[in-house]
C-alpha cells in the first residue's frame, strides 16, 4: 500500500498515441509551440491528421477486405470497419472517436458508390444516370453505416482496453 504522497510507478503501455507523438518533430522549440502544445497542439488535441490518415487507409483495407470474403460480403465491409475502430480503440489509449468515424464514413461513402458504379458497370449509361439522380443519398447511406459501425467497434475496442487495465 502506498502513502498519498508517494506516486504510483509508471507502467510502459503500447499506444498508437505514443507512436504518433514524436514524429517530425525537432529538438528545438519555439515558445509559441510549447504554449500550442500544452494547449494540446494545433487543434486542441480533438483531431490529429497523421491519425485519421492512417485510420482511413486501414478503413479502407478493412473494408475492402471483409467484403471480399464470398458468403459474408455486403455485411463485410461493415465488419471490417468494426474490426479497424476497435483495434484502434484498443491500441490508442486516448478517445479517437472523432478520427475514427471520419475515416469509417468517408471509407464506406467511397466504396458504396464505386460500389454502386461497378456492379452496373455493363450497363453504364444506367449507372452513370443512377448515380447522378441517387448519388448523394447513396454515399450518404454508405458513410453513415459507415459511422456507426467504426464508432461502434472503437467504444468496444476502448471498452475491452479499459476492463484489461483497470485495477481490480
Amino acid at each position: 500500500m502506498q502513502r498519498t504522497d508517494e506516486k504510483e510507478a509508471s507502467t510502459t503501455d503500447f499506444s498508437l498515441d505514443d507512436e504518433f507523438s514524436g514524429v517530425g518533430e525537432s529538438a528545438e522549440r519555439s515558445p509559441a509551440s510549447a504554449r500550442s502544445e500544452s494547449n494540446g497542439g494545433r487543434l486542441g488535441g480533438a483531431f490529429s491528421p497523421k491519425l485519421f490518415l492512417g485510420v482511413l487507409l486501414a478503413s479502407l483495407l478493412g473494408a475492402f477486405l471483409g467484403g471480399s470474403i464470398p458468403v459474408v460480403g455486403f455485411v463485410g465491409r461493415f465488419l471490417g470497419l468494426f474490426a479497424v475502430g476497435f483495434g484502434v480503440g484498443l491500441l490508442s489509449g486516448r478517445r479517437r472517436y472523432l478520427e475514427v468515424g471520419l475515416a469509417g464514413a468517408f471509407a464506406s461513402g467511397l466504396l458504396w458508390v464505386l460500389t454502386t458504379l461497378t456492379s452496373t458497370f455493363a450497363f453504364a449509361p444506367f449507372a452513370v444516370e443512377l448515380l447522378a439522380q441517387y448519388g448523394l443519398a447513396i454515399a450518404g447511406v454508405g458513410a453513415g453505416a459507415g459511422l456507426l459501425a467504426s464508432l461502434a467497434g472503437h467504444y468496444f475496442g476502448r471498452d475491452l482496453r479499459d476492463g484489461l487495465t483497470r485495477d481490480i
